[in-house]
């Protein structure tokens, strides 16, 4: 699975439709995080974290899987001192929320207008040192 559309296409319905109405939504409202795929999926805004400790790694600012069961949307940015997942967790009832992971079975039991929102936040606080579209990381 080298491109997102690969990704996409591997799954079977009606997963295929939901991530592929997701990664639309994630590239029409935050069109600036370059879409990517890796460690199984797919990924928006990559960029490269360093702790205090010395560790980093790569990671991306959105982050989307299908999993057996679920869907997970993982968001990496912070907002106000909170994960932007825990923060919206009152406006997606419907969804299991930890710190930064959305799980769903279906993109019909969330409201795509609170997801906009959080892709917008996300994309406008990004954590680490992020690579924009057409600018490939290292």
């Amino acid at each position: 699975m080298d491109t997102p559309d690969s990704y996409i296409d591997a799954l079977d319905e009606p997963r295929r439709s939901d991530i592929r109405a997701l990664h639309e939504l994630i590239r029409d409202t935050a069109p600036e995080l370059a879409p990517t795929t890796a460690f199984g999926m797919l990924g928006y805004g990559p960029y490269h974290y360093r702790y205090a400790s010395g560790r980093e790694g790569d990671s991306t600012v959105i982050a989307l899987k299908s999993n057996k069961n679920y869907i997970s949307l993982y968001v990496s940015a912070v907002v106000g001192g909170r994960y932007l997942a825990e923060s919206y967790a009152d406006s997606l009832p419907k969804a299991s929320i930890g710190k930064s992971c959305i799980r769903f079975k279906r993109l019909a039991d969330l409201d795509t207008g609170v997801l906009a929102e959080i892709f917008r936040l996300a994309r406008e606080n990004p954590p680490g040192e992020l690579h924009r579209a057409g600018s490939p990381p290292d």
